[in-house]
């Protein structure tokens, strides 16, 4: 996600005191300290996220900073406070109003949410950099009734209910430009839904029903519990695995060097159906190996013409895509290449920035290396060149729901 700046707009300006107590929810304790606290810790501790808005009510700044914000508790992104209106959209407006021109990307999550995992922030700002607009939902459980004047007028199938949660994430211009449509009292309950009134398409991620909105006193209840056996380690629903890859191609004359997406000067290049960038294909056999989705070749055959002479970062983002509707989030990348010529180290910040955007993942999250076998075997003889790569990833166990909806 190098290249795109995601800030992060968290409207917490609201006077509900439903859980009970005078204080609004988003103070309220949850094992030591304010609900807001542990959300904020949430997007805090994404690397997708560049920065954060927090917007609150203009009564409540000197008792979020006080009870939030203390000194010593690490919100290095937060960039502004920002006073909030009296409903959340007036809120969200005020954040977006705060953001900056370099803020590409804009996400909006509940205050009140404070059990996202990082996982679905990841998947939800990657859904945004690719469709422009982006919302974490479940679907359904419960049959839905329309009901007018306590008499259900309409029951509408079950399989087309989502639920909608947040995170919500946005291009910038097109989030500013559903806010600028809005006629004078004219208001809505989420992001997503002014986006529709644009006619623009908003496409779902499956969230998690851990992923609770805080509301109620039993709500409080439940969080606190939920809290407490995090804290005891029961953190089973996420899985972490590690797949590794392996991949070798054939240098010959009248081809280019194509490797990490980064064309490489060298008066010969790689042989294959493809683009042969053996450095991408590794990478791509660690991640499907590590989703337990093959190889390369299972998901794109040499066979298929499709292929040939195709670009490794395109296959790269399809597995990207394939990974996402599994539940799948890329942790980090560890690559070597193993080439005796020619010297790499100019390329590798180049690759790294391909790479990066190819998988929507940090380029930090990315490491590169490259290295000779000292005048030994095929690449020692410069026959060809080989590649290792191991991907670490998150897989989210959602109750069986997986995926992400286009």
């Amino acid at each position: 996600m190098a290249d795109h700046n995601v800030v992060a707009i968290i409207p917490a300006a609201g006077r509900g005191t439903r859980v009970g107590g005078e204080l609004p929810k988003q103070y309220r304790p949850l094992r030591g300290k304010p609900l807001l606290w542990h959300t904020l810790s949430r997007i805090e501790s994404s690397p997708a996220v560049e920065a954060i808005i927090l917007v609150v009510h203009p009564e409540d700044r000197a008792l979020c900073r006080d009870r939030v914000l203390g000194e010593g508790e690490g919100f290095a992104k937060l960039r502004q406070l920002v006073d909030g209106g009296a409903e959340r959209f007036e809120s969200v407006r005020a954040g977006l109003q705060a953001a900056g021109e370099e803020d590409e990307i804009v996400v909006v999550h509940d205050a009140v949410r404070p059990f996202v995992s990082e996982a679905l922030i990841h998947r939800v700002i990657a859904a945004a950099q690719r469709y422009d607009a982006a919302i974490a939902a479940v679907p359904a459980i419960d049959t839905i009734k329309e009901v007018e004047e306590g008499v259900v007028v309409r029951t509408p199938p079950r399989s087309r209910m989502w639920c909608a949660q947040t995170p919500q994430a946005f291009r910038r211009d097109l989030l500013t430009a559903a806010y600028s449509g809005l006629a004078p009292g004219e208001g809505a309950t989420d992001e997503a839904g002014l986006i529709e009134r644009l006619g623009r398409p908003v496409h779902i991620v499956v969230g998690e029903h851990e992923n609770v909105k805080v509301t109620t006193a039993q709500d409080m209840e439940e969080a606190e519990r939920r809290m407490n056996s995090i804290g005891k380690g029961d953190t089973a629903r996420v899985s972490r695995r590690v797949g590794q890859g392996y991949d070798v191609h054939r240098l010959r004359s009248g081809r280019d060097l194509i490797l990490g997406g980064v064309r490489i000067e060298h008066p010969r290049g790689l042989e294959g159906h493809s683009d042969a960038d053996v450095l991408t294909h590794a990478i791509i056999d660690a991640l499907l190996g590590a989703a337990g989705l093959g190889d390369i070749g299972r998901q794109f055959p040499d066979s298929d013409p499709a292929y040939k002479d195709i670009s490794s970062l395109i296959l790269l983002e399809r597995v990207g895509d394939m990974l996402s509707e599994q539940g799948v989030a890329v942790v980090n990348v560890d690559a070597v290449i193993v080439a005796q010529s020619p010297r790499l180290a100019p390329y590798m910040e180049g690759m790294s920035n391909a790479l990066s955007r190819a998988m929507r993942l940090p380029p930090e999250r990315i490491s590169l290396k490259a290295t000779t076998t000292e005048g030994l075997g095929f690449v020692g003889r410069e026959e060809g060149i080989a590649a290792q790569a191991v991907a670490l990833v998150d897989i989210q166990d959602r109750d069986g729901v997986s995926g992400d909806i286009h």
